[in-house]
């Protein structure tokens, strides 16, 4: 048998990792698009900060990982797939052609610039790759004016990094004005809002972005921001332009069936550029999250196989570190219609809870400086555990959760 991986992230190298580990002769190929050995896009912000270099944010510690298992791996973009009932060819940029007998797709997402002007002037970046986090990191010097348009998880992620060098950062936020809106309440986006600003972020929550002109310099309706670096967090897309004329079915995602499947013979889709299937929901979505595209990788791998492996779904979980302020989301943290949520906020000490039910079931949290229930929560949505009369002992209470979780499990 003739596996093709295209894309290096967690998912392909745990694809690849699986395959080997169930077939000792299969023929295993995995193109990564970026030079160097597959890196854990996570790990960035470390480097950002100096506290790893490129070989610490590596996937596996052995250079010579992938070549001790008999795994091919190349260097390369896809280009094009010529997709048969029995297989197919993978066509890189460079010329090169792979056949294939089962195909997985795993080429995660890319950067979604702003439609504004001056994207590609010097000292506009994105920070997605290793390339962009060395640019970034030199210009983080003490001082130095750092301009970051987009405040959704990305962004997010990136920060504690750029205020802990001592830049001055400023954070455009948007026409909702609102920090981190896809993975928070208003009430604990105001939260975060008000400690970054605590230590010296300036949050813009007003005015429309119109351009960046050279400097760079930041061109709004209301003020222009000069700069000495820009970066670019507004949002990221699935990398499928090569897959045009296979027939795949796309959203917004490459659309899997429960065994990772697309709606094309022989090609699977894991990790970052799959919709898969949510837990919590059971609808077809993308869960950009590196433990999500593992748990792919290793699933596909067992269906391109022949196994009957269904993918169970997975858990929307967000975990962020926000200058030092720890936020946690799950699940269907905006509740259902219908159903009941409870929250306690405590403003002075920067912590707030929301619990969210369907019924007796806990479905969906957000936690934010009170970090020490996070698995008792996780475990209990997870579970479906019915909560009988420890649901209203949560809607008083929600930080009794570590107690339900333990006399539940322990009844």
């Amino acid at each position: 048998m003739k596996f093709v991986i295209i894309g290096a992230g967690p998912a392909g190298v745990r694809a690849a990792e699986t395959l080997r580990e169930n077939d000792s002769l299969a023929t295993i190929t995995l193109v990564g698009d970026e030079p160097g050995e597959p890196y854990a896009r996570m790990a960035i912000p470390y480097i950002l900060s100096g506290a790893i270099d490129d070989g610490g944010a590596r996937q596996r510690r052995s250079l010579d990982h992938l070549q001790a298992l008999g795994i091919r791996y190349l260097h390369g973009k896809a280009l094009k797939v010529q997709a048969r009932p029995n297989g197919g060819q993978v066509e890189l940029a460079d010329g090169t052609q792979l056949p294939y007998d089962r195909l997985l797709v795993a080429t995660g997402s890319s950067p979604s610039l702003p439609p504004i002007p001056g994207t590609g002037l010097p000292g506009v970046v994105t920070c997605w790759t290793l390339e962009d986090a060395h640019r970034i990191a030199a210009k983080l010097v003490p001082g130095a004016r750092v301009v970051m348009l987009g405040a959704g998880f990305v962004a997010g992620v990136c920060m504690k990094s750029l205020v802990n060098s001592g830049a001055k950062l400023s954070v455009v936020a948007g026409r909702s004005g609102q920090i981190l809106r896809s993975m928070m309440t208003p009430v604990g986006s105001r939260m975060l809002q008000r400690w970054l600003e605590g230590r010296g972020v300036e949050i813009i929550g007003t005015g429309r972005v119109l351009g960046i002109e050279p400097g760079p310099r930041l061109v709004m309706d209301t003020r222009s921001i000069d700069a000495d670096l820009i970066i670019l967090a507004t949002g990221v897309h699935p990398n499928v332009s090569f897959l045009e004329g296979t027939g795949s079915e796309i959203r917004s995602g490459v659309v899997i069936d429960a065994h990772m499947r697309t709606t094309v013979p022989q090609i699977y889709a894991a990790g970052d550029v799959a919709q898969g299937r949510d837990f919590s929901t059971g609808e077809w979505v993308v869960h950009a999250l590196q433990p999500t595209a593992t748990e792919h990788g290793r699933v596909a791998a067992l269906n391109m196989l022949g196994k009957d492996v269904p993918y169970r779904g997975s858990l929307s979980m967000n975990v962020l570190d926000t200058v030092g302020l720890i936020s946690h989301t799950f699940g269907l943290w905006n509740g259902i219609p219908g159903g009941d949520h409870t929250e306690v906020v405590d403003e002075a000490n920067f912590i707030y809870t929301r619990l969210c039910f369907d019924g007796d079931q806990l479905i969906g949290a957000i936690t934010i400086g009170h970090p020490h229930h996070v698995g008792a929560i996780r475990g209990l949505i997870q579970s479906h555990r019915h909560l009988g009369a420890w649901k209203d002992e949560l809607m008083k209470n929600p930080h009794l959760v570590m107690d339900a979780f333990v006399d539940l499990n322990n009844g």
